[in-house]
């Protein structure tokens, strides 16, 4: 089940800041022709943390219902304390997801200690299979590779999104859990090629909404043991990721730069028809989109047809 490609979807909003169903499905649809392994929804790319319950339901539903179990969808419970994930992660398994993707719990400070205790007991009241997601810098702690072993060894996990950036710990996170079964996924828009070289068994890329062809072909270059296209890849969607420092960083934080940029490329590609971004996050200005649109075009990337 975990593999391949499994971008972690943008969460298109209307102009009112809902859920743009149509353009959801458009999204889902454009990348499962792509040729997809996976869907991730509600992840940080989904802007799960400002979205309200009601609206994280509308999204996994209507990805779920557009993939039609062409792929498996798993379902971003990431919040602060473990009952709230738990609960979370009880709907997103009534709603239909495959499986479930959790963090750390955060804003508490949290020790290796209650990170066990958290994904032990997420395990012990779910019937989906658990996903560890380690993202330091948005929950301001780091999931240790021997932690990571022993959950894997415990049977706790399936699988574990590593998006520290830290390519050395994903390498102790390889070794500690080869031959017990679980899939290592990088998170790296950059590094993708690299973590696939040292074992990974799929990518898990925000950058994945705007070109999920060439993070199919990296991958399969990869898995072919085709060094040299998959650098070659690697290099043009390196390029492409450009787009995250259109924005005026003295305006807007590093997270509205970088989903306000994936939103403005998916908007120049015809595939989602707004590229709102959720409060407190702030979209680009005209002028930096059109920044984003130069780039996505220099990137041989031309407009979706309907």
């Amino acid at each position: 089940m975990f593999h391949g490609v499994v971008p972690p979807l943008c969460t298109p909003l209307t102009a009112d800041g809902a859920v743009d169903t149509a353009s959801l499905e458009r999204l889902t649809a454009f990348l499962l022709d792509a040729g997809v392994h996976g869907l991730f929804v509600g992840g940080s790319t989904g802007e799960i943390a400002q979205l309200p319950d009601a609206m994280r339901d509308l999204a996994l539903r209507t990805v779920i219902a557009t993939a039609a179990g062409q792929v498996p969808v798993l379902a971003g419970a990431i919040d602060t304390g473990t009952l709230r994930v738990l609960e979370h992660a009880r709907r997103a398994q009534e709603l239909g997801a495959d499986a479930v993707v959790v963090t750390a719990p955060f804003y508490v400070a949290v020790g290796e200690a209650e990170v066990a205790a958290h994904y032990r007991r997420l395990h012990a009241g779910l019937d989906v299979p658990l996903v560890a997601y380690d993202i330091p810098s948005n929950v301001g702690w780091k999931l240790p590779g021997s932690l990571v072993a022993e959950l894997a060894r415990d049977e706790v996990i399936v699988a574990v999104k590593d998006s520290s950036g830290d390519l050395e710990g994903f390498q102790q996170v390889l070794d500690g859990t080869a031959g017990l079964g679980v899939s290592c996924l990088t998170g790296s828009e950059t590094l993708a090629d690299l973590a696939m070289s040292r074992g990974a068994d799929g990518i898990v890329p925000g950058l994945g909404n705007v070109d999920p062809h060439g993070y199919v072909r990296l991958y399969e270059a990869a898995k072919a043991g085709d060094v040299t296209a998959a650098r070659r890849e690697q290099a043009r969607l390196t390029r492409l990721f450009g787009i995250i420092d259109a924005a005026d960083r003295t305006r807007v934080g590093r997270v509205s730069g970088a989903l306000g940029a994936f939103k403005a490329a998916l908007v120049a590609r015809g595939v989602i028809r707004h590229p709102y971004t959720q409060a407190p996050l702030l979209p680009l200005t005209a002028d930096e989109a059109a920044a984003v649109g130069a780039i996505v075009a220099d990137a041989g990337l031309e407009p979706v047809r309907p």
